[in-house]
């Protein structure tokens, strides 16, 4: 069969090629590696108990065949448009803009409840000052890193990245030691036994799991200012193994060193862990990681939505003003436009302080889903259209071919049900970002036929 011509390389002309494949990894760890496992595991352990541990290795699985599927594509296509120039090529129009429309939304969301975590973190040293007031700092750093060069915000988030991750490698040896040499006895069946929500209590939690996994398709992403071609397929296979390592790994320490009724939202449950076993000072030491794992995860969470926005703008689907590079290489008005779900933190700590964290991951989630969703119907496309011959020539393949991208994306879909249906308000939050995402295409797509010439590459 004939190949398929590859996405026209001016669209993204003027971007940076600075990238390594470790830094790549380390965009998408740190993406990953924030409010999602740091505090959202909390939330997990409340709804499943123990029985979070099945549903952080399903998210594995899913995650391991969306990372394979990406990982093919972005070696056949390059490009920071990643998901939406893969709907665009395999798909239709309206999937391209909806993985990245969509995305760009649950990734400003996101952002926002990096926010919030770093100032719920911030206020275990400093409860008289007030969350907005972290939120502004914060706000101001992240976009005064991601408005210099690739390369500069390549080597922060590379280091921001490795002290969570190291830190939390750390964590896992400590606690297996822990539970190994007896001083604490494992939790696994205490507090109402494994499964003391119920049998389908793991696949309620799976909403939290898959999220905790959401980041890993930012290396897709990164492949746009890779360094070279070959810098991809290593950067997706030490970003899936990494991911699957601290999040399995972390769970299960985590629920054998803590009761699961103890964990919450209002604190890191990493944190709880060290005060329960009575580390000295190992508690602050954790809340200071955890704060630098929030804001790793919003620094690079940032980076990838104004790609996303950027790569909109000179496809024609955003104002052509959102794809200009600053003098550095940074999408300036994009970097600066994806920050609007930090607004939407400061008012959710305003006025719904108990809640803005629960809010902001069910509204996240659905634009995370979208963008998994079209690339493994895309990668299913893909497979279907290339020969044997050219599949052999990559790279990078998956092991289960388009087989493991069907069933990923059934995965994915009960993934996406479930959380519209518990809690049900993220039904109809979930809706009214669908209900968004086609207007948004209606709009979008008439000016474009009116002017048909595609936005041109903006220095």
């Amino acid at each position: 069969m004939p190949s398929e011509p590859a996405p026209p390389k001016i669209h993204e002309e003027g971007l940076r090629h600075q990238l390594t494949a470790g830094q790549m990894a380390m965009v998408a760890v740190g993406g990953s590696i924030g409010t999602g496992l740091l505090l959202g595991s909390g939330a997990a352990m409340e709804v499943a108990g123990p029985a979070a541990i099945l549903s952080f290795i399903a998210a594995a699985f899913i995650n391991w065949t969306v990372a394979m599927a990406l990982g093919e594509l972005a070696c056949a296509h390059p490009a920071a448009g990643s998901f939406g120039v893969y709907g665009d090529l395999y798909l239709n129009p309206f999937a391209g803009f909806i993985a990245r429309a969509g995305y760009w939304i649950g990734l400003a969301l996101a952002i926002g409840a990096e926010m919030v975590a770093a100032a719920t973190y911030m206020s275990s040293w400093f409860p008289s000052v007030r969350s907005y007031l972290w939120i502004v700092v914060f706000a101001a750093l992240l976009l005064i890193i991601n408005l210099r060069s690739v390369g500069s915000y390549g080597r922060v988030e590379f280091w921001l990245s490795m002290i969570k991750l190291t830190t939390i490698i750390a964590f896992i040896v400590i606690g297996a030691a822990l539970l190994t040499t007896g001083r604490v006895t494992p939790q696994y069946n205490a507090q109402g036994g494994f499964f003391p929500k119920g049998l389908w209590s793991p696949l309620i939690a799976m909403t939290y799991a898959v999220y905790s996994f959401g980041g890993v398709e930012m290396v897709a992403v990164t492949s746009g200012e890779s360094r070279s071609a070959k810098e991809t397929p290593r950067a997706v296979w030490l970003t899936f193994l990494t991911l699957t390592f601290v999040y399995v790994g972390a769970i299960i320490i985590l629920l054998g060193v803590m009761p699961w009724n103890h964990a919450g939202v209002t604190e890191s449950p990493f944190v709880t862990t060290f005060r329960t076993v009575k580390i000295p000072r190992a508690s602050g030491v954790m809340n200071f990681v955890v704060l630098t794992a929030a804001l790793s995860g919003a620094n690079a969470t940032l980076y990838v939505a104004s790609r996303m926005l950027f790569s909109l703008a000179r496809t024609g689907w955003a104002p052509a003003s959102l794809g200009r590079l600053n003098p550095e290489g940074s999408p300036r008005y994009a970097v600066l436009s994806s920050s609007f779900g930090i607004l939407f933190a400061l008012g959710l700590v305003l006025w719904a302080p108990g809640n803005a964290f629960r809010y902001l991951i069910g509204a996240a989630f659905t634009g995370m889903i979208l963008s998994w969703l079209v690339s493994l119907a895309a990668h299913v496309s893909f497979r279907r259209r290339r020969s044997p011959q050219e599949l052999a020539a990559l790279p990078l393949r998956s092991p289960l071919g388009q087989w493991g991208s069907i069933l990923g994306f059934i995965m994915v879909t009960i993934a996406l049900i479930q959380t519209w249906l518990y809690p049900l308000v993220n039904l109809w939050s979930g809706l009214a970002c669908l209900s968004v995402l086609i207007l948004g295409y209606a709009v979008a797509n008439r000016q474009r036929k009116s002017n048909p010439k595609e936005s041109a590459p903006l220095a």
